[in-house]
């Protein structure tokens, strides 16, 4: 699951026609009810103002609370591998041949099973966005959060029971536990909007929740092992139940039912339907009736602006202010703004920022279901590739959250060509890092790829942010994210290559990733420069032809002469 972080315009601008799967720092649209119609008809617009400073505290902290414990925890997976192998999870399917050579290590069949067990569980994470943000729109956060909360009950009871049951739970419980996570996590969004002037940190420790959510399974492992392995899935899983219920729970009674609205939204609602009821009236008023509703539609407007002040503060020009300043420095804001999705969708600019996401993202899944594999045949030492694995599951988490302010940093003041040259380069440093057999590198891998991680998934929707625009950013993003999830598929196929064709060597592999990034980032970084180039000079061009002529002053003039 990614953060999806773009760039704010003006606080006061309704998005249309984009998904709510993403997050911004002022333009956030989750509108459950459509187009807006007189309160007659239709409830009066959910205003962060109508519900107490203390409850709007509560549920932020109750969100990135349950978002700690759910939104991203099939991420673990790293930490709850060894766990699943210790239990003898698909360990059936190895050959007697396998068993007699090392019963404690995984055989090939177990090692596909378990990662396809990841593996699809990341693409139904990436491949649900989609219905999520439409379930968001039509019903609100508090429906989605409870069918969150249900698909992670589901999910954990099939985990609880799979060792029981007469088919294979594992996977099917895990892809549950998966599809329960997005619901949880995007309903809560719309929470930034309790605070506008702090929606930037609302959304923050969201998406530090979320990312510290694989360290759920850590903690389970330690616990796991400190119990002498007495404490089984089965007990976890029960134990886990907790969490779906809590969430269920808090949405009845804490959450809201409608998304809290953006400025923008209360802005437009409120002279919506102060139109449309005037213009549904005049027919039938004189004019002193008329002249009431006027004078009660303008002071329903002073309203509303004084609840904007109060919400925003005195940071609301700044804040436009700022978000000018970062458009200049990004370099290709509203290279495509404007056009239709089809047109976006046929640009190199979407072409190559897919095809980069793609092989990325398929490196990252890999990489994260294989570690231990991978370092123990690499270093020849199962306990130092052990170790290796322990110190990416603490890193994973962390990494995430210690991320965080730094992204903000790089990403609102560099332009997009440096973002993206920075990812192609992490990119091939984690790749150089991960075909070296030594302990060193080993360590330097995991440390800069928990950093990277992160930083990688942030930056690709930042992009469609600035070049796609907002009103198409929910169905070209949403497609960038669907295409990667589906062709992580091909996960299971590079898996059978390192075990078959390549005798558990990972380095064929690896390499074919590295140069494969490496191409294809190199020619988007390449694309986006030279685009930025042409626009920097258009825009040189549009200002000097906006500039009004001034007339020299003729040399009779200036002394005088008629």
């Amino acid at each position: 699951m990614s953060l999806h972080r773009v760039t704010s315009m003006s606080s006061c601008e309704q998005v249309r026609g984009s998904s709510p799967a993403r997050s911004e720092h002022k333009n956030m649209s989750f509108n459950p009810v459509g187009t807006w119609v007189p309160p007659a008809a239709k409830e009066e617009p959910f205003r962060a103002l109508g519900v107490s400073k203390g409850k709007r505290i509560l549920q932020v902290a109750l969100a990135v609370t349950y978002c700690l414990f759910a939104a991203g925890i099939v991420f673990g997976y790293a930490a709850i591998k060894p766990v699943l192998v210790k239990e003898g999870v698909y360990r059936e399917y190895c050959s007697e041949e396998a068993e007699i050579k090392d019963p404690t290590k995984t055989c090939y069949e177990q090692e596909i099973r378990l990662n396809l067990m990841f593996t699809i569980a990341a693409v139904a994470t990436n491949c649900v966005a989609l219905p999520v943000g439409t379930i968001l729109d039509k019903y609100g956060p508090r429906i989605s959060g409870m069918i969150g909360s249900i698909l992670l009950a589901i999910g954990a009871l099939l985990f609880a029971f799979a060792a029981q049951l007469p088919f294979d739970a594992y996977i099917p419980g895990y892809i549950v536990l998966a599809l329960g996570g997005p619901f949880v996590f995007i309903s809560s969004f719309q929470l930034s909007n309790t605070f506008p002037q702090h929606s930037g940190l609302i959304l923050a420790l969201l998406t530090g929740a979320f990312d510290s959510s694989s360290a759920i399974f850590l903690f389970y492992r330690l616990i796991y092992s400190a119990s002498n392995e007495t404490f089984t899935p089965q007990k976890f899983f029960l134990i886990y139940l907790i969490v779906p219920v809590s969430i269920f729970l808090v949405q009845i009674f804490i959450m809201p039912h409608n998304s809290y609205k953006t400025v923008g939204e209360l802005i437009t609602n409120a002279e919506s339907a102060v139109d449309e009821d005037q213009s549904n009236s005049y027919g039938t008023q004189d004019t002193e009736e008329i002249r009431q509703r006027q004078e009660q539609r303008r002071q329903h407007r002073e309203g509303v602006v004084s609840e904007m002040t109060s919400l925003l503060g005195k940071s609301g020009n700044k804040q436009q202010e700022l978000d000018r300043k970062k458009q200049s420095i990004s370099g290709v804001w509203g290279a495509l703004h404007g056009r239709s999705a089809l047109e976006q969708i046929k640009s190199p600019w979407f072409i190559l920022i897919t095809l980069f996401t793609v092989i990325q993202m398929t490196r990252i899944n890999y990489f994260v279901a294989t570690i231990r594999t991978q370092y123990d045949y690499m270093l020849h030492d199962d306990q130092l590739a052990e170790q290796v694995n322990h110190a990416f599951d603490v890193a994973l988490p962390a990494g995430g959250v210690l991320s965080i302010p730094f992204i903000g940093l790089v990403l609102d003041n560099f332009s997009t060509t440096f973002v993206l040259a920075l990812l192609v380069t992490g990119a091939t440093t984690i790749g150089v890092l991960g075909v070296l057999p030594d302990v060193w590198a080993a360590y330097a891998n995991v440390a800069l790829f928990v950093l990277y991680r992160p930083l990688y998934y942030t930056a690709v929707s930042d992009y469609a942010a600035k070049v796609f625009g907002f009103h198409t950013f929910g169905k070209v993003y949403g497609l960038i994210i669907l295409t990667a999830g589906l062709l992580n598929l091909s996960q299971s196929g590079l898996d059978a290559m390192t075990h078959k064709v390549f005798k558990r060597d990972p380095l064929p592999v690896n390499l074919i990733l590295l140069f494969a990034v490496s191409i294809v980032g190199s020619m988007l970084v390449g694309f986006v420069w030279h685009q930025s180039r042409h626009m920097k000079r258009d825009q040189l061009e549009e200002e000097a032809e906006e500039t009004p002529d001034t007339p020299i002053p003729s040399a009779t003039s200036t002394n005088g002469i008629a």
